[in-house]
Order: C-alpha cells, then sequence, then structure tokens
C-alpha cells in the first residue's frame, strides 16, 4: 500500500502562483508514475502531469505546459506540483496519484493510489 497526502492548496488570485505538495509513505515508490490530476466542479478528473519516480521523465497535459511543473525530491519522498500564472479555469480539487510499473500514465483509471485531494481556487 502506499499513503499519499496532499498540501499547499488555496484561495489564490488569477495570475499568481501556488506549490502543491505531495508525501508518500508505505511501499517504497521508487519505481513508480507519481502525478497530479484535477476534478473541477461537474467534470471528469484530468490529467495534469506526471513524474517517472526512477527515471526523472516528465510529462504534462498540454493546459499545464510552461505553467506548471512537477519534481521529486528523493530524501523527502515528496512529490510537488509547481503552478504559475494561474488561471480561473484551473480551479479545481487537485489529487495526487501513484502507479507502479510501466503502462498508461494519463488515464486516471491507471492509478491505484489517491490522496484526499487539496482545494485549489483561482479568483479572476
Amino acid at each position: 500500500q502506499v499513503q499519499l497526502i496532499e498540501s499547499g492548496g488555496g484561495l489564490v488570485q488569477a495570475g499568481t502562483s501556488l506549490r502543491l505538495s505531495c508525501a508518500a509513505s508505505g511501499r517504497t515508490v521508487s519505481t513508480y508514475y507519481m502525478g497530479w490530476f484535477r476534478q473541477a466542479p461537474g467534470k471528469e478528473r484530468e490529467f495534469v502531469t506526471t513524474i517517472s519516480w526512477r527515471t526523472g521523465n516528465k510529462y504534462y497535459a498540454d493546459f499545464g505546459k510552461g505553467r506548471f511543473t512537477i519534481s521529486r525530491d528523493n530524501a523527502k519522498n515528496t512529490v510537488y506540483l509547481q503552478m504559475n500564472s494561474l488561471k480561473p479555469e484551473d480551479t479545481a480539487v487537485y489529487y495526487c496519484a501513484a502507479r507502479p510499473g510501466i503502462g498508461d500514465i494519463t488515464t486516471p483509471q491507471a492509478y491505484p493510489y489517491w490522496g484526499q485531494g487539496t482545494q485549489v481556487t483561482v479568483s479572476s
């Protein structure tokens, strides 16, 4: 089992930045993909970004390229999502997720482990 705890959400104004954190515990995640997804009211959960813990390779949804950055701290077993130039349409609950091995890395169903989510609200 892998436990994930997100933090760092909040209410911010458009154009500002926010950094989310996801602390992993339990089984080692050294061979996992650690991802971020988000879900806005009335919408499906969507892929934001993911990182291979082993290689550091990163993948982003188009809306996040150039604005969002995922990173990891091996010593702290923590993954971060730095979000810059936030827009009102970025408002959502952001979830950290983990999946072992290889395969699909952008579909929520491919991730068996999830955090509780953290609310991000961007005001205009």
